[in-house]
């Protein structure tokens, strides 16, 4: 085997493992191991779908122009690998159609992502300097679902209580779970697991968003059993790990600045809920889109490089 045919080997697999855990923004391949365990728990068909859509991702990534580099870091596969993880979602993996789909979603993104990218580089928002994060994703997952509603399999039955005290710490974990479309609180230990092994900073991140994401849904009035299965705030737990310590220099003014932003992540995403608007991650990406142009006139939060 040759030197280029081991390092091609090294990108692909880098790529695959690292997109699972570049989701939270981490490029850990413990880590992403670990959310791809996640995906194996909730069901080996999820995990399948997941990784077809990763690959699909960083095929798509190459075309349209971006580096080896970008497929090593992960960076053209996390939002493949949670299309992947939303046909399962939706569609379920009983049927061979659901894999082609997963595929195709995943290639989807790469144009996807150029697009969105260059909204942010190539026009006034460049200063802003605005990440992608799982936009194509959303914008990808999105089409499928509105596209494929005749198609949707019913959602399985949840065991998860509905009494207030096991709910709320339920959905501790369950927030975490949600994130990629899992509503398993195993599964949700196994990722906050994954976000410890990257920096304690981000997995006491992620507990604080979604603590906080609870606690808002509660004073909203949610239902114990949404914020049990983790639907009430899982994009909070993203919000609190891009403003803590991701996208802004890890301080105690990110993290004061993150909380509020957390709390406003809950309000959107019931409020999509309430309107019947697919949500998938919109409330994280347009709470976190803001929150960022915001910082951008606070002095003492910098962003990271």
């Amino acid at each position: 085997m040759t030197t280029g045919t081991v390092a091609g080997w090294q990108m692909w697999g880098f790529g695959l493992v690292r997109g699972a855990s570049q989701i939270f923004f981490q490029q850990n391949l413990v880590s992403g191991a670990l959310v791809l365990a996640a995906f194996v728990v909730a069901d080996w068909r999820m995990a399948v779908l997941a990784l077809l859509g990763a690959v699909g991702g960083m095929l798509g990534g190459l075309a349209t122009g971006y580096r080896s580099a970008d497929i090593v870091a992960g960076m053209q596969s996390f939002c493949g690998t949670l299309v992947g993880a939303a046909v399962f979602a939706a569609l379920g993996g009983g049927a061979w159609w659901s894999y082609v789909l997963a595929f195709a979603g995943g290639l989807a993104t790469g144009p996807v992502t150029r697009l969105v990218d260059a909204l942010f580089t190539r026009t006034a928002l460049k200063r802003y300097r605005l990440p992608y994060t799982t936009a194509p994703f959303v914008v990808v997952a999105t089409v499928i679902t509105l596209t494929t509603t005749a198609l949707a399999t019913p959602a399985a039955a949840s065991d998860l209580p509905d009494d207030p005290v096991p709910a709320f710490l339920l959905s501790l974990l369950t927030n975490v779970s949600q994130v990629v479309l899992i509503d398993n609180p195993i599964c949700g230990a196994l990722i906050l697991a994954a976000l410890f092994v990257a920096s304690w900073r981000v997995g006491l991140a992620g507990v604080l968003g979604s603590a906080v994401g609870s606690i808002v849904a509660v004073a909203l009035g949610e239902s114990w059993s949404d914020i049990a299965n983790g639907l009430a705030n899982y994009s909070g737990v993203l919000t609190a790990i891009a403003l803590a310590v991701t996208f802004l220099r890890s301080s105690v003014g990110s993290w004061l600045y993150a909380v509020p932003w957390i709390a406003v992540t809950a309000v959107v995403t019931l409020v999509m809920h309430r309107a019947g608007i697919v949500t998938y991650t919109w409330p994280y990406i347009l709470t976190s889109w803001v929150a960022l142009v915001v910082a951008f006139y606070i002095r003492g939060l910098v962003r990271t490089s």
